[in-house]
């Protein structure tokens, strides 16, 4: 996992605005569906070859300006804990606050970098008013203005001279496999019992687990590499910011895995936390397993596996080909099953399709049920290929791409999948012009 670096101060120094300039876009990477507006406070940024993720921590403190001064507490300490560099901002215009000196007192005792950045210093003559933030004793201020983007590329040059961790991605080869899923329902159990080992791997003391960690699991015939995302320690509050980290390190999770276990618990069934948690998974094109834990707790003449399997699906429409395993991790019951199915639909994702067995295969389908005509025009597809890359995509060349609709392109997408093997992969259905 890449380094993490956290914005911090107290509200209104223009956090936000500073957040969106370092990852070049004026709304969060997540996909804010959920209306779940804590996760737009996560993204990736790159500066000069450097890539590193970027955590707004104002996105999760609610309240007004006045936020009392444990809740930036709470905040501060957990980037102390979750980031590999701070980034401490302070308001030039308003001059040191009680606030920001409550702040400054916490992060002089972290064992991270901090750096003191003074925001609103739009124009040269203001600088003057950064000066009395070298109180604090965090060793240099930065200048810079947010909204303006003056400054940070010096400050971003002495950023990147901190981190510790490789920022180009090492890519292994081997398949990697990112066990997720809301807190508690047997995330890290199924990893100590694939390594066998009896010791929990997640630190129980609340706001220690790190990044997810990475294991390399080579037994029963299985080469790959498990991401544990951790999950929650806190089973009994689990407070706003706290399950803000738990949503931040399943993304990372997701997006540095070929193929996520995704773990529900049987007793609960999908909920809209599994939903949204499914939907990242699908929206950064990573295969995918249900793994229905604790089925030994569920009274089976309530519910049957077909049944249950059904109800699921129903949940996850309209990506639904999507294989669903049975397990009970503490009664070690198919959870090599669970493995299996992962390592099939890593080879799913990974197949490639030739041109010309795809217009053979599709083209008659398209003779046979073409796009509805638009505007007295028909549309006619005369050709399709897979798209180079990760994530299983084909583009279909037409007259008029710009009329086909999205309702034709599932249909496409559910012929492919009758066709050719893409269970548990999201596919993608581009039309181009011809």
């Amino acid at each position: 996992m890449g380094n993490i670096v956290a914005i911090v101060g107290r509200p209104n120094v223009g956090k936000s605005t500073f957040f969106n300039r370092l990852i070049e876009s004026r709304e969060a990477i997540v996909d804010p569906t959920s209306g779940t507006t804590r996760d737009r406070h996560y993204g990736k940024a790159e500066w000069c070859g450097h890539h590193f993720s970027v955590i707004d921590t104002g996105g999760y403190v609610t309240g007004s300006d006045d936020v009392f001064e444990a809740e930036i507490g709470k905040q501060v300490k957990l980037a102390i804990d979750e980031a590999d560099s701070i980034l401490f901002l302070v308001d030039t215009q308003h001059g040191i606050t009680g606030m920001d000196q409550a702040v400054a007192n916490m992060l002089r005792k972290a064992k991270k970098p901090v750096m003191l950045v003074a925001n609103k210093v739009d124009t040269g003559d203001k600088a003057v008013y950064a000066a009395e933030f070298y109180k604090f004793g965090l060793g240099e201020v930065y200048c810079i203005s947010a909204a303006s983007g003056a400054g940070t590329g010096e400050l971003l040059d002495d950023l990147v001279k901190t981190f510790t961790k490789p920022t180009e991605e090492v890519v292994e080869d081997l398949p990697k496999i990112a066990i997720v899923g809301k807190p508690n329902v047997g995330k890290s159990s199924l990893v100590n019992t694939l390594l066998g080992k009896e010791e929990n791997i997640v630190t129980p003391i609340a706001g220690t687990t790190r990044d997810p960690v990475n294991t390399k699991f080579n037994a029963f015939g299985f080469d790959v590499v498990l991401l544990d995302t951790a999950g929650i320690r806190k089973k009994s509050k689990v407070d706003e910011d706290i399950e803000f980290f738990s949503v931040l390190r399943s993304v990372r999770s997701i997006e540095a895995s070929d193929v996520c276990l995704m773990l529900i618990d049987a007793r609960d069934g999908i909920q809209h936390q599994d939903q949204h948690i499914f939907s990242m998974i699908e929206k950064n094109g990573k295969g995918v397993v249900i793994v229905v834990n604790k089925w030994d707790l569920v009274e089976k003449d309530t519910m049957t596996s077909k049944a249950y399997e059904e109800e699921v699906r129903k949940q996850l429409s309209p990506f639904k080909d999507v294989p669903i395993v049975f397990t009970s991790v503490l009664e070690k019951q198919r959870i090599h099953k669970a493995m299996e199915l992962a390592i099939e639909v890593y080879h799913n994702r990974a197949q490639r399709i030739s041109t010309s067995k795809l217009n053979d295969i599709m083209l008659p389908i398209v003779e046979h049920l073409p796009p509805p005509m638009e505007k007295q025009r028909s549309i006619r597809i005369k050709y399709v290929t897979q798209l180079p890359g990760t994530v299983p995509a084909f583009a279909f060349f037409a007259n008029y791409p710009q009329y086909i609709h999205d309702s034709y392109a599932r249909f496409l997408e559910n012929k492919l999948r009758e066709h050719f093997n893409f269970t548990g992969v999201p596919i993608r259905v581009f039309f181009r012009k011809k």
